[in-house]
């Protein structure tokens, strides 16, 4: 418990990250404006998803952390999904 190594990221890299951010985020907004009908959701979803994987790996530095945070972290984004899964199963089979 004693591990006091810390690491340094530099502010270019969170200027970059910020930047990418609200590239994706004006790409959403874009997105909407386009008559993609049921892919709209998907692209949004996928761009969420990226943003989101940014977050997670440099702001609350996961990308740094020991491997089992990054496993939990995952496992509980695939627990996530599969309750939406079987939410739209039931949603779709009422």
């Amino acid at each position: 418990m004693s591990d006091n190594t810390h690491h340094i990221v530099p502010y270019r890299t969170y200027g970059l990250i910020l930047l990418l951010l609200l590239v994706l985020t004006a790409t959403s907004v874009a997105v909407t404006q386009i008559q993609l009908t049921r892919w709209a959701t998907v692209v949004a979803l996928l761009l969420a998803s990226t943003k989101s994987a940014f977050v997670l790996a440099i702001f609350m530095h996961l990308k740094f952390d020991q491997k089992i945070f990054r496993i939990m972290a995952i496992l509980i984004l695939v627990l996530v999904g599969v309750v939406i899964f079987i939410t739209l199963l039931d949603y779709r089979f009422r």
